[in-house]
Formats: structure tokens, C-alpha cells, sequence
């Protein structure tokens, strides 16, 4: 990442930055927006959302001004050629303006982040994805969508899958075997809802269910399945192990798994300081690489721990836009077919005849497990549960499998769950 600021101010001083567009006004667009105003050689030109007045307030609390209402891509171009940042109700003309180098979907969304994904990719534009939901769901299609058309598709910088995997790549070009990567997890409830989160996400000005998400485990495990399907890793078990210690600098007494000969596995810990951020394990067999490692204060090994203590995807996504327009470089993609997938697992008793409501609602968690299993056992994805009407009662803490419901229909998301399924056929 520290050889974007050179390169991004030449860009500045050549008077040409990358120009991104941000499809969504909630929260993590809102900080988004506020970093990018600081980083010389990007520009913020575009924000679509649904309530045209939280982009204009965007644009106005970052300094930005008075912003254009646009329907069209011409009108953007206008704009954008005028120095005039622009504002629409519907993703097309960010989408598709060619003054846009990269779209930035930070919805949330599974449904309406995947028609804004399709449409930048079909029009020749990067995408950055500050929605985990979407992309551990169909990531994979998505990604091959967009090596067809010659750009990139990758996850954000600065959440933990981006610094994971920075850390991941970091050990392995100094010569070491990855064998486990995740996250520093401080709190986590399976049975957490939007009411019992309730006072925590006002007094953080967020939305409840996304708090939720957060509490239940559901936005862990997409982001290890992130990790998985990037590195080629899987999971130990369905949810994974979550080492329960003081420090991260714990683990290394508590993994006792074999190095795999190649691959390796997601985790997170649990309580753990410093709190916040990721991990990664490395595996040396080199004598004299291990005899300077413990020299270095890295341990006797053959293991070693490398993390980071921190993650700030607001002040990251803008410099994964840029590294993907400068350097044709991905942070955090699927490398081919899905590792792993996110279940959707009952919250509580669910009774035939219930519509499950998503990501961190009421009715279902989202759990981790490898593909293989998911495929065999015909799970449902937790990116697709939302709407879906259930035929059968679910007991507390089982899968739900596509049988037990019957899909909404029409939706985009199913056909690219059935495109993604038949590509990667044999993962």
C-alpha cells in the first residue's frame, strides 16, 4: 500500500486523478467520502443512493458543495467536466458515465449491490466492494464477470479480509507457508437481534441490523469466507474454532493444526487484545530462515504470527480504488471457485410459513462452512434467505436448506447463485 502515494501524487500534480464514484450514502459511504477529500490523486465526483438527500448532505458535510442532480451519464460527464460533483436516485449513470474510473458499492445489499456491480463491470469499470454480503455470495461469479471484461473486481482495503490478506501476501513473499488467516474478534452472541443491539447501534449512529450482523457472527464469517475463497483456504469445522485467549499473541500455544502441504484454514479469536484487526500464522521449515526469525523476536517457530492491530475500511476504500485502477491490483478477490459459503442457521425456533428476514435480523445467523458441504447438503445461503418463506419448521441453531423454503421470485441473486454453481462446478 506505500507505494500508492507516490503514484497517486504524480497523478495529483499531472492534474488527472482517479475519479470514483460511490453507489450508497449510509454510514461507511459517508466516512468513505470524508477521507477521500484528504488524499491527493482521488476525487470523489459521484454518490447514488435511493434518498437523493443523504448524497447531497455527503457532499456537503465533506466539503464538496453543492452537488447536480443528474438522471443520465451525460450529464454526469457535463458535471464532472465542470468540476461539479453530482448526485443521482439510481446507480445507471455512475455506473455507466465514462468520466467514472471506479465504482465503490458500499449498499449493504445483496440484491440491488449486484445490478450496480454488473452494470459498472458491463460498462468497463473497476469495482470495490464495501459489501461482504454480496461478495460472499456471488463473488466468484462477479469476479469472473469482471476478468472477462478486463477489470478488476475486489473487496476493500482496511476491513479485515483486505488486511488479512495484505498480511497473507506480505508472508508469503518472504518465503513462508500461510496455514491460518482471520480476524480479531472482541464480542459475539449468535442470538443477537436488532432489539438487543438497539441501544448500542444509536449510541454509534448506525442501523441495528447491521449492528446485529456484527454481534451474531453473520459479518465474520463472510469476511473469513472472503479470506477463504482469496487464499484458497477452508475451515476447520462449520463457524470455525475461535480461539478464546488474552492476546493474539496467544494463538500459537492454542493451534495445534497440522500444516496442510498446501492451503491452509480461516479462524478468528475471540476476546482477544488488541481487539481490533487480523491475523495470519506462517509456517517455516528453513533452518537458517528460522534461526534469523528467532533472532528478530519472531519466536522459535516453525510457526509465527504476524498481525495487524487495526481496521479502518473508510480511510482504505478510496486506496483500493486506486490500486486497482494504477497497479491493475486486486485486495481481496476469489482466485477461482468458492472455498467457502455463508450459511443461514435459525436464530431461534422458526416455524413453517415464517419469511426469514437476512442479514441481521430476527430469524437467522450466518455461519461459515466449506463448499463442499454446502453444495452436498443443499444449505442456504444466508445472502440469498432474505424474502425466502419457509415450507418447514427449523429447529434453533440448524441449517436451513433450500428445501425447507421456497425462494421469491424473479431475483437477480438466484440466477447468479445458478451461473456461479455451474462454472465452478467442481470446486
Amino acid at each position: 500500500m506505500i507505494i500508492l502515494d507516490k503514484a497517486l501524487e504524480r497523478r495529483s500534480e499531472a492534474g488527472h486523478p482517479v475519479r470514483i464514484a460511490i453507489v450508497g450514502a449510509g454510514y461507511m459511504a459517508r466516512g468513505i467520502a470524508a477521507h477521500t477529500t484528504l488524499i491527493p490523486g482521488i476525487e470523489l465526483v459521484a454518490i447514488a443512493n435511493r434518498t437523493i438527500g443523504k448524497a447531497e448532505r455527503i457532499f456537503e458535510e465533506v466539503g464538496g458543495g453543492a452537488a447536480r442532480r443528474v438522471e443520465r451519464p451525460d450529464e454526469l460527464d457535463d458535471a464532472i467536466a465542470r468540476g461539479v460533483p453530482v448526485v443521482a436516485d439510481d446507480p445507471e449513470p455512475v455506473c455507466r458515465a465514462e468520466s467514472v474510473d471506479v465504482l465503490i458499492e458500499v449498499t449493504g445489499e445483496v440484491e440491488v449491490g449486484a445490478s450496480s456491480v454488473l452494470d459498472a463491470i458491463s460498462h468497463g469499470k473497476h469495482v470495490v466492494l464495501v459489501n461482504a454480503e454480496l461478495d460472499a455470495t456471488v463473488g466468484p461469479i462477479l469476479k469472473a464477470k469482471a476478468d472477462q471484461a478486463g477489470v478488476i473486481l475486489t473487496n476493500t482495503d482496511g476491513d479485515e479480509p483486505g488486511v488479512a490478506m495484505n498480511l497473507l501476501r506480505y508472508v508469503r513473499t518472504i518465503g513462508l507457508q500461510p496455514v491460518l488467516a482471520g480476524n480479531i474478534k472482541g464480542f459475539l452472541d449468535r442470538h443477537s437481534n436488532p432489539e438487543t443491539q438497539r441501544a448500542f447501534a444509536e449510541s454509534v449512529g448506525q442501523e441495528p441490523k447491521r449492528i446485529a450482523s456484527y454481534a451474531d457472527g453473520t459479518k465474520l464469517s463472510m469476511e473469513a469466507a472472503l479470506v477463504a475463497n482469496a487464499a484458497g483456504f477452508g475451515v476447520a469445522r462449520r463457524g470455525m474454532n475461535g480461539y478464546r485467549c488474552a492476546h493474539v499473541t496467544d494463538l500459537l500455544d492454542l493451534y495445534d493444526g497440522d500444516v496442510p502441504p498446501d492451503g491452509g484454514i480461516v479462524d478468528y479469536v475471540l476476546g482477544a487484545e488488541p481487539g481490533s484487526g487480523a491475523f495470519v500464522v506462517g509456517y517455516s521449515a528453513n533452518p537458517i530462515a528460522r534461526e534469523y526469525l528467532n533472532y528478530f523476536k519472531m519466536g522459535e517457530g516453525p510457526l509465527y504470527l504476524f498481525y495487524a492491530p487495526w481496521h479502518i475500511p473508510q480511510a482504505e476504500a478510496s486506496l483500493t480504488a486506486a490500486r486497482a485502477v494504477l497497479f491493475g491490483d486486486a485486495a481481496v478477490a476469489a482466485i477461482d471457485g468458492p472455498r467457502c459459503e455463508v450459511i443461514a442457521i435459525a436464530k431461534r425456533d422458526l416455524r413453517a410459513g415464517e419469511v426469514l428476514d437476512g442479514v441481521g435480523g430476527f430469524t437467522c445467523y450466518g455461519s461459515i462452512d466449506n463448499v463442499g458441504v454446502t453444495r452436498s447438503e443443499r444449505l442456504l445461503p444466508m445472502g440469498v434467505s432474505e424474502g425466502c418463506v419457509l415450507v418447514a419448521d427449523v429447529p434453533i441453531d440448524h441449517a436451513v436448506t433450500y428445501d425447507d423454503v421456497h425462494l421469491p421470485t424473479g431475483r437477480l441473486i438466484d440466477r447468479l447463485r445458478l451461473e456461479q454453481d455451474a462454472l465452478f462446478a467442481t470446486a
